[in-house]
């Protein structure tokens, strides 16, 4: 156990002795003497990084951004082609349009036209059969009144008759009663 004992100081003194040159130089970085080794593994780890980048990650990145570079490009041709066909398509929907909205006009006016001309030619028939049943109407009436006036004047002699001869015990022929009797336009 002694030997055990012995080897443990031993160890802890090793330990000691390296914890006081280790302080004692401070920050490894920083010590002078381990500077040429360390720039040495600076630039050829920069240089392994820079080659790494300049031969497969750079050339990478470059293809993706000449990719999308490209792929915008078509987009915006596209794009471009796209809207001169909209323009187009426009501009033939609005002659249409323009065209149709005319030959609507034309339609519409022929047909206000016809129907106009056939409206007049029924009104001018059926003012002409109104004056023509007036007509007839008129020479009816004026027959019928003719016809009145005739018999209004035997009706009218019948009653002189009668009533000469009740009141009068004189005997009146009819004819000489409707000669007595003042005509309508005798007044």
């Amino acid at each position: 156990m002694t030997v055990l004992v012995a080897e443990a100081l031993d160890v802890g003194r090793d330990v000691a002795e390296a914890l006081d040159e280790h302080k004692s130089g401070g920050l490894p970085q920083l010590h002078a003497p381990d500077f040429a080794p360390q720039l040495f593994w600076l630039a050829v780890t920069f240089v392994l990084l820079y080659w790494i980048m300049s031969k497969v990650a750079l050339p990478r990145i470059g293809e993706v951004i000449e990719e999308r570079r490209d792929r915008i490009q078509r987009d915006l041709a596209a794009a471009e082609r796209l809207k001169g066909e909209t323009d187009k398509a426009l501009q033939t929907y609005e002659k249409a349009l323009s065209d149709a909205r005319g030959s609507a006009s034309a339609i519409a006016r022929k047909t206000r036209d016809e129907l106009g001309a056939e409206v007049d030619k029924e009104r001018k028939a059926v003012e002409d059969q109104l004056a023509k049943k007036l007509a007839d109407a008129e020479a009816s009436i004026a027959a019928t009144k003719t016809k009145a006036l005739a018999s209004v004047k035997d009706i009218a002699g019948d009653t002189v008759v009668e009533i000469v001869n009740a009141l009068t015990n004189i005997n009146v022929t009819k004819d000489e009663a409707v000669r007595a009797i003042p005509s309508g336009s005798d007044k």
